[in-house]
């Protein structure tokens, strides 16, 4: 909808990290826009905000910011190469409910935002997400593209006559069923939240002597941004170490993923692919590894986790 809402088409360039799911980029590639990817920054798996402006050119029509993990960008540096060259902004905030960037809250600062209500999230609903709009002009339009392209909503609040196809749109409403599972979420924010950074906290307390040894890397979050828990990783020194820690932890029953492969070096953009290296994207491709974290996660689990990944490193 947000790619629909800014008219994105052929001949637009959109920025946008490279290490994001793949939703990011497709919403745009749908619409005809060229992508171009940016680099993340060496700190955390972010978009580099000081790399952006480089990339800017006469048909940059949008930056997409992805918060990954729900840990926010550098929102005032990207605001302000945004407001100079008149572009767009739209923050990814799939993975940021209920989280901040300088007690802002995460989706409020873009032109638009999405979110992602996906099973994997804080919150969900199975599947299904919210749009964001913090830009007036496009209120009126958004119900139209939501309600398949007509103004059915405009004619049940008595607004016309009769609905009928006044633009392109899809069918982006949610059931009740859904509505209704995630509102039941939303009620139960604050004590998700709690749990989740209990969890998260025991997993950084856990591993931090792995970290003052050097051995891994722990996530790093800015002094602008909050810890809404989404996630909870490491980053391995090199792709052998992670594949055989992932091995190991296998071994012990406990399921650990890494994403995101770059989409720069994906299958279906690589061959596209024309700009410079991007050496961090690449990096947390081969090294970040995600850990076990959902609301149903025990503590004495997160120990067993950690204790595992402790006999890992000591075998080395």
């Amino acid at each position: 909808m947000a790619a629909i809402l800014i008219n994105a088409m052929p001949g637009d360039e959109i920025i946008m990290p490279s290490y994001t799911f793949v939703s990011t980029a497709n919403a745009f590639v749908l619409r005809g826009a060229k992508i171009v990817f940016a680099d993340s920054g060496s700190i955390n798996p972010n978009m580099d905000a000081n790399k952006i402006e480089k990339l800017v050119t006469a048909k940059t029509k949008a930056i997409v910011v992805m918060h990954y993990g729900g840990v926010a960008n550098d929102m005032d540096k990207i605001m302000k190469i945004a407001k100079k060259h008149n572009l767009f902004v739209i923050e990814d905030a799939a993975q940021s409910i209920d989280s901040f960037y300088k007690n802002k809250p995460l989706g409020s600062i873009g032109n638009l935002a999405a979110f992602s209500f996906h099973e994997t999230k804080n919150l969900i609903s199975g599947e299904g997400g919210m749009i964001v709009i913090n830009d007036e002009r496009f209120i009126k339009r958004a119900e139209i593209i939501r309600e398949k392209g007509t103004n059915r909503s405009a004619f049940f609040r008595g607004e016309v006559n009769k609905y009928g196809w006044v633009d392109i749109g899809s069918s982006y409403l949610p059931s009740e069923i859904i509505s209704a599972f995630l509102f039941a979420q939303l009620e139960n924010l604050d004590r998700i939240q709690e749990k989740r950074i209990k969890l998260w906290k025991l997993y950084f307390e856990q591993l931090l002597p792995l970290a003052n040894n050097g051995l891994i890397r722990l996530p790093d979050i800015p002094d602008y941004a909050a810890n809404n828990a989404h996630l909870f990783y490491i980053i391995c020194r090199n792709i052998k170490e992670r594949t055989g820690l992932i091995e190991h932890l296998r071994n012990a029953g406990i399921g650990a993923v890494f994403h995101y492969i770059s989409l720069h070096n994906s299958k279906f953009f690589k061959k596209k692919y024309k700009g410079p290296p991007l050496k961090n994207t690449d990096k947390y491709t081969n090294c970040l590894l995600r850990l076990p974290m959902y609301f149903e996660l025990k503590p004495k689990e997160v120990i067993f986790i950690c204790k595992t990944i402790k006999q890992f490193y000591s075998s080395l």
